[in-house]
Order: C-alpha cells, then structure tokens, then sequence
C-alpha cells in the first residue's frame, strides 16, 4: 500500500510540539521529508530524532516566523536541500493573553505577529513552489477563532483572521494550490497543561466537550494529514473544526434530559 505523503515535502512551524510535532511525525510516516521549525532547537531536535528513529526523514530549523527574512530562507533551504515543496502547515503561534480593557499595544501585536504574519509570510514565500507543484496549505487557526472568550481577545482576532486569509487564499490560489484550515478545540499539549496541570482539572475540561474528553494532539494530526493529502483534492476554502463538538453545541440547558 502507498504512503498517502510520499515524495511529498512538507513545511510544519510550530513543529516541536503538541499538534505541530504530532502533525510531523504522522507526515512522516506516511512517507514525507518533513521540514519543522519553532525558535527553540531542542524540542525540533527531539521530534526530529523520533522520526530519524522510525526510519523517516525530518530537518529542524530554529526559524523566527515572525521575521519575514528568516522565513524567506526557511523556503530556500527547504528546496535546497529537497528540489521542491509541496505542503505548508501554519501551526506556529504565541498568545499574549490579556482583557481589552488593558491590553497593551505591545501584546496585542504579539498576538499577530506569529499565528497571522507569520503564516502570510510562509504562504507568501512558498507560492511559487506550491504552485508548481499543485500543492497544499493548511493553516491551524482555532476554536477561539470561530467563539469568544475571556482574556483572549487578540489570540481570538489573529486566529479569526487566519480564517479569512484561508479563504482568500483558496480563491486566489484555485485551481493550483489548496488552501484550508483547521479549528482544534483543546487537546492535551504543553499549552493546555499550564492551564489545567493536573489530570483532574483535564477532566473537568472534557466535560464540557460532547465527546467527554480532551483530544489527542494525534487525532488533531490525522485531520491535517488528510487536507494535506491527495484524499482531499476537491476540498479548499473549508474551516474544519477538530473539537469534538465543541463549537456544534449551543447549551441551552438540555445536557440535563434524558433519552
């Protein structure tokens, strides 16, 4: 049976943990040259070691995706090293998170400098190549994108935009390039650890989810695999969520009733 990536190579940012070092490995395993990058070299080095260890093939970078120059050679060193590119996966991200009411400038940039910025300037800088190539892109926005919340305003609005960027993108880039994106709701990664530390308060979590738990990073990978990959080649412009259910449930009180 073929790999569903082979001879594929694939772009992941935010690739040294959680979702994005999830999304590598399964990219890897089905048969891509996997490209990861964040700003801190030891968690890539570790991803990257567990997929050499599989038999795969994996480069980490330590790449600034905020610094449109840093992306630009993110691009040339990945088709350098590899003749092409084929797949973008825009999960980097950092979250400044305060209340409107006094929110710093300074933070509030912050919000977009990453998740927003930095996936245009990787789509920017990669076109050419996705574009010869009848690529794919797929941009990891968020729930928070799609609902509000407390504290998270500028995270919200960053991630709310990659939506928009996503759609623009898949009509601008149609019919050569795909472009989509995923809204992952909470899955058990360093992010959701900080807030909810221990196993109890992780519990408490899934509760309010209608599947009853909190995600795998895995499970969220899957989803972004199959965008990625020739099994979606009439699928572009959609926001998929990646909750489960989370944003499908208006609670109007009836987790009380029975069947």
């Amino acid at each position: 049976m073929s790999k569903r990536l082979e001879n594929k190579v694939a772009i992941i940012t935010g690739g040294g943990q959680g979702i994005g070092a999830a999304t590598a490995i399964r990219f890897a395993e089905e048969g891509a040259k996997v490209v990861i990058c964040s700003r801190r070299m030891e968690p890539l080095e570790q991803v990257a070691k567990t997929i050499r260890d599989a038999g795969g093939e994996c480069t980490p970078l330590s790449v600034d995706v905020s610094d449109e120059e840093a992306v630009k050679r993110l691009v040339e060193t990945t088709v350098s090293k590899h003749g092409k590119l084929d797949i973008i996966v825009n999960n980097a991200v950092l979250m400044v998170p305060e209340m409107i009411g006094k929110h710093s400038t300074k933070g509030w940039r912050q919000n977009f400098a990453v998740s927003l910025d930095g996936a245009m300037f990787l789509m920017r800088e990669s076109y050419k190549q996705l574009r010869a190539n009848k690529g794919a892109v797929v941009n990891i926005s968020s729930v928070c994108g799609l609902l509000g919340s407390m504290g998270t305003a500028g995270y919200s609005a960053a991630k709310a935009a990659m939506i928009g960027l996503t759609r623009n993108a898949s009509i601008e880039w149609a019919p050569d390039v795909r472009v989509n994106a995923i809204t992952p709701g909470a899955f058990l990664t360093p992010a959701l650890e900080m807030v909810n530390p221990d196993e109890e308060s992780q519990k408490a979590t899934g509760k309010t989810i209608p599947l009853k738990r909190v995600g795998d990073p895995r499970e969220c990978a899957n989803a972004i695999l199959f965008l990625a990959s020739d099994e979606a080649s009439y699928i572009t412009g959609i926001v998929m969520p990646v909750d489960g259910g989370r944003t499908a449930e208006l609670n109007t009180g009836a987790a009380s009733w029975e069947d």
